[in-house]
């Protein structure tokens, strides 16, 4: 039998006071607002129309807007209501080099309360290629400068030799390091006092996922997503006031060429994007 509830409206509304909006956000609370930062860097290997790969580098700059909704997504359950704090953000890159658009983005930061899982803090993401993602994750709080790791962007060809696929890779780049871009942002924050960090990583692998469109799954296939973002309270060496700051390093891996030694598995390229911006 359908059941009809009459004369109760639920809605939830953009905006509202900060007070309204900053109280239940936890460690997503100084995501809010806007970002603005260009030592961004892009570097992604994609087919080249003739069987290889080209490797594309490039400096960008980044606006990055954070805004809250008012009250919870309310998701009704069986036994429960859980109540989702959320966010929505949206954000555009345009290259360094002749101010042209490289990437558009939009999507969703949730705080995960009362989830049946170890994960507390969901991304969602929709780009314009084709593909939207889901990454669950966790944060923490540390004192001083985050412990940014080591990554590498080199492809994995898998055993053997790499057959030259590295080499685009090892040729130097005046700013940035094209094999491991989190030296870059290391050497952005080498000579500041920074006081802590909030810190957040989120994976598909951890019970997210990726979906594409056929073309990307056909040519360029996208198959997994992960993402650190530190937010820092930096202080003023001249006024000893403090400010904020975003750096973040986000990997997609993309699959392409089938590998010589066994073709029934394709190579495996990273996709890195690296950028420390300031909060306006």
């Amino acid at each position: 039998m359908l059941k009809v509830t009459t004369n109760t409206v639920q809605t939830t509304r953009l905006g509202g006071m900060v007070s309204e909006t900053t109280s239940m956000f936890g460690p997503l609370t100084d995501l809010i607002g806007t970002w603005v930062g260009n030592k961004g860097w892009n570097l992604v290997a994609v087919p080249n129309q003739k069987g290889g790969f080209v490797l594309l580098v490039q400096p960008y700059t980044e606006t990055l807007t954070i805004l809250p909704l008012s009250t919870p997504t309310p998701n009704r359950g069986t036994d429960t209501i859980q109540q989702i704090p959320t966010l929505l953000y949206n954000l555009s890159i345009h290259s360094n080099l002749d101010g042209s658009l490289l990437h558009a983005e939009n999507g969703t930061w949730l705080l995960l309360q009362d989830c049946p899982s170890e994960f507390g803090i969901c991304r969602q993401s929709s780009v314009p290629h084709g593909d939207s993602l889901l990454a669950l994750g966790n944060a923490s709080v540390t004192s001083g400068a985050p412990a940014i790791p080591v990554i590498s962007t080199l492809p994995i060809t898998g055993p053997g030799m790499p057959l030259g696929y590295t080499d685009p890779y090892l040729i130097p780049i005046s700013g940035f390091n094209k094999t491991n871009p989190n030296a870059t942002l290391l050497e952005a924050i080498s000579v500041q006092k920074i006081l802590s960090s909030t810190n957040i990583t989120v994976n598909t692998a951890n019970q997210g996922g990726i979906s594409n469109i056929p073309f990307i799954t056909k040519n360029a296939n996208t198959t997994s997503f992960e993402a650190t973002f530190w937010i820092e309270t930096v202080e003023n060496p001249t006024t000893g006031s403090t400010f904020l700051q975003l750096q973040y390093s986000q990997m997609i891996m993309i699959e392409f060429i089938p590998r010589f030694q066994d073709a029934s598995k394709l190579i495996q390229w990273p996709h890195v994007n690296i950028n420390t911006m300031i909060k306006q």
